[in-house]
């Protein structure tokens, strides 16, 4: 009652304690990047919709995505330039390396964004009812192609839209491309295949040049901040190929198997010191060790699997007419948490549309959920198919 009674600047000095209201950290803002909801770390989109979904939200910046080719390199290739002509609208640097054909080759291929003005229509205004609800209106304005891409946002628990979309039948104009920046790396211009030591070479004189393009632009953490941030996307295609010169394609027993892996031990340290993140495509196929295999996969971040149909028996069988292969997720990655957040669905296909890729989820029997998990893990080997025939539904992942 006596402190009741006393001035209001006396109350304050009484109420006073040495206790502060705790404050976020301000996070780094950056285009095309967003925080993640589960741990606060920074990404950025795959261009890939669905993909983002089934990593968490995207790729953390800092991290490796491995995708384990299918048998012609038709998918993996495509979410590779996927990746990459989603930095180019989001005005990212890219950083492209390849060992068979010039990285401007694969430039030249990604494919047209989606502009706004495209995706949504715009109908001539009609007279609004009375009885009319606002909401059934704002829904006619959208094209109905694109009705139900907010679903899938919305089980991000977020409601801006993350990332682009991409009609791959046409290719990006090349006005859009010369306004990102490039940095190539072609592996003839660097080592000469002619010594017993190119495999071992051809990834130094890789993460060699990768260094020094973090470095010099600036993406390493270490330095002060002299101008305003940006993320660099690294893609690095048909890694562990013969084409790099390593034999683990060739032989059984490689004599110089701890080379790619070395290289991939170095370039997730280097990423994560630095606002890169990096995609790396693996003929996972033609690797006889699946002990080596296991090694490559648990040394990158994410990994993901495509199974395609093409050149298969089931690339005729009409129960999987309405898709183009199978996807398997491998790993996911554990940033800031002690588990992490796996996907809630491992019975996953995927389809190339005529203008878009996407995945969608197949619904299958409960007697075949524990068969799937295991194939997603790995321990079972062709029982993909038995899997997939029992599938009586699936639901689209994004459109």
């Amino acid at each position: 009652m006596n402190n009741v009674c006393k001035p209001s600047s006396e109350r304050l000095q009484v109420n006073t304690t040495s206790f502060q209201k705790k404050t976020r950290s301000k996070l780094i803002s950056i285009p095309g990047t967003r925080p993640s909801v589960q741990n606060g770390q920074l990404l950025v989109s795959t261009g890939v919709t669905s993909l983002d979904y089934l990593l968490g939200g995207g790729l953390a910046v800092g991290t490796v995505l491995l995708i384990e080719e299918d048998r012609y390199d038709s998918y993996s290739r495509m979410i590779l330039k996927y990746f990459l002509a989603e930095g180019v609208v989001c005005r990212h640097e890219l950083f492209v390396a390849t060992a068979q054909e010039s990285p401007d080759d694969i430039l030249q291929e990604l494919p047209a964004p989606i502009l706004d003005d495209v995706a949504v229509a715009k109908p001539v205004e009609q007279p609004r009812l009375s009885g009319e609800p606002q909401d059934s209106l704002d829904a006619m304005k959208i094209a109905w192609r694109y009705q139900n891409l907010p679903k899938v946002q919305s089980a991000l628990a977020s409601s801006s839209r993350f990332g682009h979309y991409y009609d791959v039948s046409k290719t990006m104009e090349e006005e859009i491309r010369q306004a990102a920046t490039f940095h190539r790396f072609y592996l003839p211009d660097h080592v000469t295949p002619s010594s017993e030591a190119h495999r071992v070479e051809s990834y130094s004189a890789l993460l060699k040049s990768l260094q020094e393009v973090i470095q010099r632009e600036g993406f390493d953490l270490a330095t002060p901040m002299s101008k305003s941030r940006n993320i660099l996307r690294v893609g690095l295609h048909s890694l562990g190929s013969a084409l790099w010169g390593d034999d683990l394609c060739c032989h059984d027993k490689p004599s110089n198997s701890h080379a790619l892996t070395t290289f991939l031990y170095g370039l997730r340290a280097l990423l994560r010191s630095s606002l890169s993140v990096a995609v790396v495509t693996l003929p996972s196929h033609l690797i006889q060790d699946r002990a080596l295999m296991g090694s490559i996969t648990r040394l990158c971040d994410n990994a993901i699997a495509l199974e395609s149909f093409k050149g298969s028996e089931r690339e005729t069988n009409p129960l999987y007419k309405d898709y183009h292969g199978l996807l398997y997720v491998r790993q996911v990655p554990h940033l800031n948490c002690l588990a992490s957040q796996l996907p809630d669905h491992k019975d996953l296909a995927f389809k190339l549309k005529r203008k878009q890729f996407s995945i969608e989820r197949l619904h299958l029997p409960p007697d075949l959920s524990e068969t799937v998990s295991r194939v997603s893990r790995g321990e079972l080997a062709g029982v993909a198919s038995a899997c997939g025939s029992s599938a009586s539904g699936n639901k689209n992942l994004d459109f």
